[in-house]
């Protein structure tokens, strides 16, 4: 394979740089305990991370009313519980700061609202100025997998160039956004997706620990593509 240096690593939030999936499924069982009287299986909830919550919550819903109930019930659980809750994946912050300090332009891309993205960061110890973008859930109107959110991030970073960046993330939606936008897709193997799954969306480059994005960027990895 071709040695690659690149210019922008995007990122994907919760699942990629920190670990708020206990969280997120307990907000889920309570919204469901609550609205529907009984508890769903876990699976149901994982199969539709990386889609904004308020489309998540449709698959469930009667109706538009009923989104907005729920949206409510689980953001209320999700207040109380989230400090207390969220952490950067071990290894994460070292390998943010490395990238910072070799000049790499980094941002966001997540399907969470921004109030809890910045509290997310603020929380696992992630200095939000380390991002020259921060793309939420707020500012798009097509949420992954469609590329907008990635797109509008390189261009609040001042990029024009796809083929420069890459997308780091933990779900399938997210390797398709990437791919969509015409980045390189590096799938992370320690969020909640199975790497089955995200196998199936052919990323770029799979991570098995933080670490070894600095490989990548520095041209020392090698693609990972089907059947690898």
């Amino acid at each position: 394979m071709s040695r690659r240096r690149f210019e922008v690593v995007l990122f994907d939030l919760d699942g990629t740089l920190i670990d708020s999936t206990e969280l997120i499924l307990s907000s889920y069982r309570h919204t469901m305990r609550t609205h529907l009287g009984r508890q769903l299986p876990d699976a149901d909830w994982l199969s539709t991370m990386g889609r904004p919550l308020r489309v998540q919550l449709r698959d469930f819903a009667r109706d538009e009313a009923d989104v907005h109930a729920m949206l409510e019930t689980y953001t209320t659980h999700n207040d109380e519980h989230h400090d207390a809750s969220v952490a950067a994946f071990p290894g994460v912050e070292a390998v943010l700061r490395a990238l910072v300090e070799a000049g790499y332009t980094l941002g966001i891309a997540t399907s969470k609202r921004r109030e809890f993205a910045l509290r997310g960061l603020r929380v696992s110890g992630l200095p939000v100025e380390w991002f020259g973008a921060i793309v939420t859930a707020d500012d798009v109107g097509r949420p992954k997998p469609d590329p907008e959110p990635l797109l509008i991030a390189l261009s609040e970073l001042g990029r024009e160039s796809a083929g420069t960046a890459m997308y780091v993330g933990d779900s399938p939606f997210d390797m398709a956004s990437g791919r969509a936008a015409g980045m390189t897709t590096v799938a992370v193997a320690w969020g909640p997706h199975d790497e089955e799954s995200l196998a199936r969306h052919s990323p770029d480059f799979t991570l098995e620990k933080p670490s070894e994005l600095l490989e990548i960027v520095e041209g020392r990895g090698h693609d990972k593509g089907p059947g690898e």
